[in-house]
């Protein structure tokens, strides 16, 4: 799977980490963010094929992060 992009969005670091050592032995590229903020910024950056995200998070939770991911996704 060259070049399979996995963003995990949480805000507990264990729970990114585990999840990241099950999709890395998969084969998948996996990028990590700690709240919604960070994850709209690593999707302006990469081509993301998966996103395994949180609803409850500081700043900017999951279910808002979706929306804007959405409408951003709708205006391409």
């Amino acid at each position: 799977m060259d070049n399979y992009f996995v963003l995990v969005v949480d805000d507990e670091k264990e729970i990114r980490d585990v999840i990241e050592i099950y999709l890395k032995n998969e084969g998948v590229t996996v990028l990590k963010a700690k709240d919604g903020i960070e994850a709209l910024e690593i999707i302006n950056d990469h081509q993301i094929h998966l996103i395994i995200m949180d609803i409850m998070m500081p700043r900017l939770d999951g279910i808002a992060a979706t929306h804007q991911i959405r409408e951003k996704k709708k205006m391409m």
